[in-house]
């Protein structure tokens, strides 16, 4: 058949065996091979040029499936390389994660390689880490909250992770992990014993943000407004008057917890750029100035958590 080659031509022409050049046939890559009076197969002059593109596809370790969507018009080159990059950056990704986590591991030994062992299995799988931590503080936060709010704190305590994390990075949110799985964690933001939890984290919100300033500047945690208009939200969510012995019972409460949320919040400093305070970190400092200001180790107080 003029202008045709055999299998054995196309196989001298592109360097590949004749093996896969039927297996290429058979599966779709190339245009069908109309068979001369002899039986034999007789490929037309494109198919030199599809084996090639096959060749230097394959040399980019492009899957066969993809590059059989190519063939069959499925998909574009264009849209095979766009794919094949994004792929590629989420195995670099996920290399990189590997990397400093193994680093982890041999920059320690004893029991404290076996801790962290421990620790770092919960995040073995980065992206799908990211899903389970944002979906452990839906949980978290009360049902009633509207969505503008309980996306408000899921932003600020979902961090986006670092392309190429350090050691220190990658134990920090394994450790972020091991907070939010603790009852006394999930029981502080849920505020089981307030009706309407949604007007009292939108107050609690107003007064992290008016106690930036002053957690921007490094100062202690002290008496001021934003901290008696956090007070006072919390009098209101439970009903009572917002007076010293209210914020003795508070302080008692919170004495516990706080060490958990402050710890979180340190740790997801280890992962964010982002400037200025967090909503974490101003909360913190207020519920710290109640106890500076008002704790008592004699008022007992586990009723507010």
């Amino acid at each position: 058949m003029h202008g045709t080659w055999s299998i054995g031509e196309l196989a001298r022409r592109t360097g590949l065996s004749v093996k896969a050049i039927r297996y290429y046939t058979d599966i779709g890559l190339l245009p069908t091979a109309p068979r001369s009076q002899g039986g034999h197969r007789r490929y037309p002059p494109q198919a030199l040029e599809q084996l090639r593109l096959v060749r230097q596809l394959r040399a980019l370790d492009v899957p066969i499936a993809a590059i059989t969507e190519v063939a069959t018009g499925e998909s574009g080159l264009g849209d095979l390389v766009a794919e094949q990059l994004d792929s590629t950056r989420t195995q670099l990704a996920e290399l990189r994660w590997r990397e400093a986590a193994l680093r982890a591991l041999a920059e320690c030994q004893g029991p404290e390689r076996l801790r962290r062992l421990r620790l770092l299995a919960r995040v073995q799988r980065r992206p799908q880490d990211t899903t389970d931590l944002t979906r452990a503080w839906q949980r978290a936060l009360p049902e009633s909250l509207p969505p503008r709010l309980a996306a408000a704190v899921t932003a600020q305590a979902v961090p986006e992770l670092p392309l190429d994390p350090t050691p220190d990075a990658v134990l920090a949110y394994a450790e972020l992990h091991l907070l939010v799985a603790e009852p006394a964690f999930l029981d502080y933001w849920a505020a089981a014993h307030v009706r309407d939890k949604a007007s009292m984290y939108a107050a609690l919100l107003d007064a992290s943000e008016g106690a930036a300033p002053a957690v921007a500047a490094g100062r202690a945690p002290h008496r001021c407004e934003a901290l008696d208009a956090f007070c006072r939200a919390c009098a209101r969510a439970l009903d009572m008057d917002d007076t010293a012995d209210f914020r003795a019972f508070m302080a008692a409460g919170v004495r516990t917890t706080v060490p958990l949320v402050r710890r979180y919040w340190q740790h997801l400093d280890a992962l964010t750029t982002a400037p200025g305070p967090s909503l974490g970190q101003t909360h913190c400092w207020l519920a710290e100035g109640v106890i500076a200001e008002y704790g008592c180790d004699s008022v007992p107080g586990d009723a507010y958590s």
